[in-house]
């Protein structure tokens, strides 16, 4: 306190004077109209500049939440879109189940560890068997398919990228129905190959390749690439297809787990299939 007097003394004219400019500017603004409607929004500006700062960083800082949030959304969007799908192929079938109105459930995933530039690629994320991921199930992001579940943990779960030299899917073009194979050579992580489309098959540039549902692993109709150049060699049955993939691996931040419920259904069928065959 002693230290706060000796403060107040020693600089008494500066302080005086600092307090009696204050008292000047009060009357000025308060006693002329032109002066405090320029300080007014003057105040007003700065004010504003300030607390727009104040909610930009507060809208940043917000961004994982919000982001979690809208990935819960698409994924229960997906959801809903799969099951009128499912209901509207019934209808134009003539018949209606109710078990394929469930078939395909969606749950949302954060990446945090990726890689696209080895010739085997994985892919981890925040979720394992406690979220209710399980071995094989098929991953999509918002703009295609990702890969399938490899292995699982309680809280964490490795996928198998689709940019991984030993995974092939099973695809179609679009356009015509006809089943091809999806296969990535190894390159770029922006492109892949498509095999075994016949060369009776008239394609073009720009048509869609997407899953065949073929499997138990992927829905079908989910967007794999655009034909970006293809070419017929002499002798040979198929063409040779390159495809931009519409998903960009490279920038995954989540992605989506698709749970077919009929899975061991299918599973059972194709196996007993399999066996007749033999």
């Amino acid at each position: 306190m002693r230290r706060l007097f000796q403060f107040l003394y020693q600089y008494r004219a500066f302080l005086s004077f600092f307090v009696l400019e204050l008292l000047c500017l009060w009357l000025i603004v308060n006693n002329n109209p032109y002066q405090g409607a320029k300080y007014f929004n003057s105040s007003n500006r700065y004010a504003a500049l300030f607390l727009n700062t104040s909610n930009n960083i507060s809208e940043y800082f917000g961004l994982k939440s919000v982001n979690q949030k809208l990935a819960e959304e698409n994924a229960e969007l997906k959801k809903h879109v799969s099951r009128l799908n499912q209901k509207l192929f019934g209808l134009n079938a003539g018949y209606i189940e109710s078990e394929l109105f469930n078939q395909f459930e969606f749950v949302t995933a954060k990446v945090i560890k990726n890689s696209v530039r080895q010739s085997q690629n994985y892919i981890t994320i925040n979720k394992g068997s406690q979220g209710g991921v399980e071995v094989g199930m098929a991953v999509i992001d918002k703009d295609g398919i990702v890969g399938k579940v490899k292995t699982v943990s309680k809280n964490f779960s490795l996928i198998t990228s689709i940019l991984h030299t030993d995974v092939m899917v099973s695809a179609k073009l679009k356009r015509t129905g006809d089943l091809c194979t999806v296969e990535w050579p190894g390159q770029s992580p922006y492109t892949a190959s498509v095999n075994y489309l016949p060369k009776h098959v008239a394609i073009q540039e720009g048509d869609s390749v997407v899953t065949s549902g073929y499997n138990a692993v992927f829905p079908e109709g989910m967007p794999v690439g655009i034909i970006k150049d293809f070419q017929l060699k002499e002798d040979s049955p198929f063409y040779d297809i390159t495809v931009d993939l519409t998903g960009d691996l490279n920038r995954l931040s989540y992605v989506y787990l698709v749970k077919n419920n009929l899975m061991v259904e299918l599973d059972s069928v194709q196996l007993e299939e399999r066996e007749v065959q033999q």
